[in-house]
């Protein structure tokens, strides 16, 4: 258990990122998802646009590795345009 005053913070700030961290990673899979089972193209192009905004902003602040949100980000527009086709 912290002790001193700085571990006490460290412990405040650390569960108050975490709480942040894993909401923002929560809003990043409901984007993927709703991506993945739309069956209309139109309605996957639109969520897929507020997807790829999603990745690339927590790829700018390293929630997740840049690599990730581009690997992510062609594997969903690949999807997409297999409903199109």
């Amino acid at each position: 258990m912290a002790r001193t005053k700085s571990a006490l913070k460290k412990d405040r700030q650390d569960r108050k990122r975490r709480a942040h961290n894993r909401a923002v990673r929560s809003r990043m899979r409901t984007t993927i998802k709703k991506v993945t089972s739309s069956e209309d193209h139109a309605v996957a192009a639109e969520a897929l646009k507020e997807a790829e905004a999603v990745l690339d902003r927590l790829a700018s602040r390293r929630l997740i590795h840049p690599n990730k949100a581009a690997r992510k980000k062609s594997r969903l527009a690949r999807t997409v345009a297999k409903l199109a086709g």
